[in-house]
């Protein structure tokens, strides 16, 4: 059996699961992760479960583990790259304006050892953004990524509050995005203003589905 610790990382509000690698942790620990990218900062969503050893291999991808909790120098690294990463996104806008107009930039991501950034945008058409990563290189000095994503992950990554005045569905519950259409809307006998059953996105609600 493996102990499985559901995590939510600092900066992907979607939960992932990993490897507790015999960690006693419990909901609302800071831990460290590593993960494809590196070594990420996150907290236990979820309470810990068992998983057949023989099921973690059928998992879209494979479990990596928690490295450690977190540490006060754990927390404070993770402080610090989210003041950087708050502190770069009006530059990346600034920067997107002058090289890549048809770019919508939607945040900036620095990893938790320092020496990448994530540049996240959105785009109606195909981007060029080799001058511009040139030029956000030797602005920060870190690796650079151009990352484009969606609307609806868009309004997700930055968050805010819906027509209910909750934290937007997709931020506050993670997983995957389910097709939504407007049947489901008019099985439950809603108005079908697309004001009134559109999210921050201009996307169909996710709650439409609830």
């Amino acid at each position: 059996m493996v102990r499985i610790a559901p995590v939510r990382l600092s900066f992907n509000p979607k939960t992932l699961w990993f490897d507790a690698n015999g960690l006693d942790l419990s909901v609302g620990d800071a831990v460290v992760v590593k993960t494809a990218r590196g070594r990420e900062f996150g907290s236990v969503s979820a309470a810990l479960f068992d998983m057949d050893y023989e099921d973690t291999k059928k998992l879209r991808s494979p479990l990596k583990p928690v490295e450690r909790k977190a540490s006060e120098e754990d927390r404070a690294r993770n402080e610090e790259v989210a003041e950087l990463s708050r502190l770069a996104l009006p530059i990346f806008r600034q920067m997107a304006y002058e090289s890549a107009p048809d770019m919508n930039p939607v945040a900036v991501e620095y990893l938790f050892e320092g020496d990448k950034a994530v540049f996240y945008f959105d785009s109606e058409e195909r981007v060029d953004f080799r001058d511009l990563v040139r030029k956000l290189a030797a602005e920060f000095h870190v690796r650079v990524d151009m990352k484009q994503i969606g609307v609806r992950d868009g309004a997700r990554m930055v968050g805010g509050l819906g027509h209910c005045g909750q934290e937007l569905c997709c931020r506050r519950l993670g997983g995957e995005f389910n097709p939504v259409s407007i049947r489901m809307a008019k099985e439950q006998d809603l108005s079908l203003n697309p004001q009134k059953i559109s999210g921050t996105c201009g996307r169909l609600m996710c709650c439409l589905r609830y």
